[in-house]
């Protein structure tokens, strides 16, 4: 069997740099089980690193390991995927309140870039980046050491089914998604941390309440 071809210098952290990249793009499926000499040859890297960075991503949330039995790309249930989301309905809106006070306002013009981006993109890759960098940038002012770590595992935990329901919008919840947006930048513009937190709570209500009429997305 050839062996892969180890770049040198390569660590754990880089490997899982460009793992957490792939699966964050979709390049593997919720429940796609990552064989380490396969990995190593994908990454050119040996095993100390592969192992180190599948220890990395599921600290993250990005995949479930197994003793002696090996790494899977983390999946949930319908039951569990609502659970997650109910979570992040209550808690991402105490975030944003936490990090208003801290924004600049050079972040704020940056989150109204985004939602704009956001709103001329007709490419889901494009958008799912885009919207991960606006809702974690928002956030980006909250002084925590506890919340939002807890908050970005919980994105992780949840990417694949966003990636679904993005597909699964129409032109009308499309509207809908990219409005909510924009009404988030100009509470936070306006320093008004009760409808941000308002429009915050509706919008992950959304795509909860999509999500469950869909369970074939789970499948």
């Amino acid at each position: 069997m050839a062996q892969p071809r180890v770049r040198d210098g390569v660590t754990g952290s880089r490997v899982a740099h460009e793992l957490r990249a792939d699966i964050l793009h979709g390049a593997y499926p919720p429940g796609t089980r990552l064989r380490q000499e396969e990995l190593a040859t994908q990454y050119g890297a040996s095993r100390l690193p592969i192992r180190e960075a599948l220890r990395i991503l599921e600290a993250e949330g990005l995949i479930t390991t197994v003793a002696n039995a090996g790494a899977w790309i983390a999946s949930l249930s319908p039951d569990e995927c609502a659970e997650l989301y109910q979570v992040r309905e209550r808690i991402e809106p105490l975030l944003l309140r936490y990090s208003m006070l801290h924004l600049t306002s050079a972040d704020i013009d940056r989150l109204g870039e985004l939602a704009e981006e956001m709103r001329n993109t007709r490419d889901i890759e494009q958008f799912l980046a885009l919207d991960r960098e606006f809702h974690l940038g928002s956030y980006r002012g909250a002084e925590t050491t506890f919340l939002r770590p807890t908050i970005e595992r919980l994105w992780n935990a949840t990417q694949h089914y966003r990636r679904a329901f993005t597909r699964l919008l129409d032109v009308e919840s499309n509207r809908i998604v990219h409005d909510e947006h924009h009404m988030l930048v100009a509470a936070i513009r306006e320093n008004d941390p009760d409808e941000a937190e308002r429009v915050l709570f509706g919008h992950i209500r959304r795509t909860r309440l999509q999500l469950t009429r869909h369970p074939e997305v789970f499948s």
